[in-house]
This record gives structure tokens, C-alpha cells and sequence, in this order.
């Protein structure tokens, strides 16, 4: 049995590499890349502003003189 030499091993890896980013690319291309709907768009100030905003902090829980939570 012969064994495989480097350079054929190397073209198999790559050309499986090259296949496994063009198939990742097309996927993205048809189910990420665009809205679904022209309606779903959000001005990017907005988002910005949602995503990197640091929220409220929440007050803790005050026991009442009965022992429960509120």
C-alpha cells in the first residue's frame, strides 16, 4: 500500500478548507445578509445606544417588619 505523499495531503486539506468557506459564505449570503423585511431596520444610533448603555440599578428587596419581602 502506498502512502500518500505531503503534497497531495496538503491539496486535500486545502481544497476542503477552500469548499468549507465557500459554503459558509453562501449561507450567510442567502439567510444573513439582508432583513427580512424593509421594516425590521432600526436607525444605528438607536441600537448603540440600547446595546451600549449601562442599565438602572434595581433596588434591593426591603424586608417589612412581618419577615417578608418586598
Amino acid at each position: 500500500m502506498k502512502l500518500p505523499s505531503h503534497r497531495s495531503l496538503a491539496f486535500a486539506i486545502s481544497l476542503a478548507l477552500i469548499v468549507k468557506i465557500v459554503l459558509l459564505y453562501l449561507l450567510w449570503h442567502f439567510f444573513f445578509s439582508h432583513p427580512v423585511a424593509r421594516k425590521m431596520r432600526m436607525p444605528t444610533a438607536q441600537v448603540e445606544n440600547h446595546l451600549l448603555t449601562v442599565p438602572a440599578p434595581t433596588t434591593p428587596l426591603q424586608e417589612v417588619n412581618d419577615g417578608t419581602r418586598r
